[in-house]
């Protein structure tokens, strides 16, 4: 029997079209992960985001790459509460969601998306750290010293380099990268990042790199901004405080897809959220 749902692409982490990070979104209690996966494959963006109903919690929320199920994915997150507020179906600005990283809470503040992030623990990486960089393309002067890679317990792997333009001029060797990421299980993922900013206000700028996804570079990545304020809290560039802590990071200048997200964390509560816009550019029909 053929099927047909209502598909949105939704830029997030954006207030205008075309810039932040596309992500296809749609609600539907009729799919199989199958059909998930090839809906996914046509919409050929980094994530596709699909919502249904939950037992557990408001929705169920599933994220898929072109490639493969993923199990947490920031700005598809924001798309998908973008995609129920402009459909009515966010009561009271909170929204809870069923996912592989467990229930996460979410909503609207202050004109704002938000979602919470999952706290991973994290390590100092003593591993093939010569070879990382050649498939970086970046020269071992160009690391900060006293910055040591940070592994993440989720196979996210932070380097902090000195020079905003250095991070410009990467030109990854993305077979390479993935080659490494197969051979050594403990990174997936590769986030470069300096505290040179385009913006005043801004705290930081990153790249994230995920061949072994099926994305060779994201253009804004939730899932990476969200756990960088811990680094730099791990690395001393951030400083232990009781109170809320609340900055902005930049990512996508470089691809033209210029985003900003702003992270908080609660030291208190020990709760770590993301927040930022999102705009609709695409609405229609897939039928299968």
């Amino acid at each position: 029997m053929q099927k047909k749902i209502e598909i949105y692409q939704i830029d997030a982490f954006t207030d205008k079209p075309f810039g932040g990070n596309p992500a296809g979104v749609t609600l539907s209690n009729d799919l199989s992960k199958d059909e998930m996966q090839l809906i996914a494959k046509e919409m050929n963006l980094a994530e596709t985001a699909f919502l249904s109903r939950s037992d557990k919690a408001d929705y169920n929320l599933r994220w898929f790459t072109p490639t493969v199920e993923v199990k947490l994915c920031g700005h598809a997150t924001i798309a998908s509460l973008h995609f129920l507020n402009e459909k009515k179906l966010i009561k009271n600005s909170s929204v809870k969601f069923e996912t592989f990283s467990g229930i996460l809470s979410c909503g609207i503040k202050d004109g704002k998306y938000f979602m919470q992030i999952p706290i991973f623990n994290m390590k100092e990486y003593d591993g093939n750290k010569e070879e990382i960089l050649e498939a970086l393309g970046i020269k071992k002067t160009e690391i900060e010293d006293s910055s040591p890679f940070i592994l993440l317990e989720n196979g996210y792997l932070y380097i902090r380099i000195k020079k905003l333009e250095t991070l410009k001029n990467i030109k990854p060797d993305f077979k390479s990268l993935l080659r490494l990421s197969n051979e050594n299980k403990p990174f997936d993922c590769v986030t470069v990042f300096t505290t040179e900013t385009i913006d005043k206000d801004s705290f930081a700028n990153l790249r994230f790199f995920a061949p072994f996804y099926g994305i060779d570079e994201d253009p804004v990545t939730g899932s990476a901004n969200g756990p960088l304020l811990l680094v730099l809290k791990r690395l001393g560039l951030i400083k232990d405080s009781d109170v809320e802590i609340s900055v902005t990071f930049e990512q996508g200048d470089f691809m033209n897809r210029r985003g900003r997200v702003t992270v908080t964390y609660n030291g208190k509560s020990n709760d770590l959220y993301i927040s930022g816009n999102a705009v609709t550019v695409l609405k229609g029909e897939m039928i299968f």
